[in-house]
């Protein structure tokens, strides 16, 4: 008795599975499965952006740190009234910038990034030519890329 309904649910389900399959055309399926892989495929690249922004950006972060930390010392160099040696310091400063803006998009960060090169560049003449720098001004210029960092 067990047989035989175990065998009328294997055709009653075969029978179902059969009309259902009837009723959709085969070009529903195949739009479906392609309609599947275009979405794997936009989650996949979206996947790929999302982590290769999260990468420039802490590499931008990182050459961002590197900066402000020799610019602290070229700061320090320049209270010591050790001129040549902060030069050199805001040498390293401008390198670890541009490092940072090498090969990244022109975009409102990587112009500001330029405009504080620009300003490193004078003070490091200033500096290389003997002038004295005020302190108030390279306070702006570390307040300048704080507000890098913190973007």
């Amino acid at each position: 008795m067990a047989k035989f309904f175990t065998v009328l649910l294997l055709l009653v389900g075969a029978f179902g599975a059969g009309y259902y399959v009837g009723q959709r055309p085969v070009g529903t399926l195949q739009q479906s499965v392609s309609d599947l892989q275009q979405s794997l495929k936009e989650v996949s690249k979206n996947v790929m952006e999302t982590t290769l922004g999260i990468e420039r950006d802490l590499r931008r972060r990182q050459g961002l740190v590197e900066a402000k930390s020799r610019f602290v010392q070229a700061k320090v160099h320049v209270i010591d009234q050790k001129h040549n040696e902060a030069a050199k310091d805001l040498a390293g400063v401008i390198a670890a910038i541009e490092g940072v803006t090498k090969g990244a998009k022109i975009d409102d960060a990587t112009a500001s990034l330029h405009h504080l090169v620009d300003s490193l560049r004078d003070v490091q003449l200033e500096l290389t030519t003997g002038k004295q720098v005020s302190f108030k001004k390279l306070e702006d210029l570390q307040q300048r890329m704080d507000e890098q960092l913190n973007k």
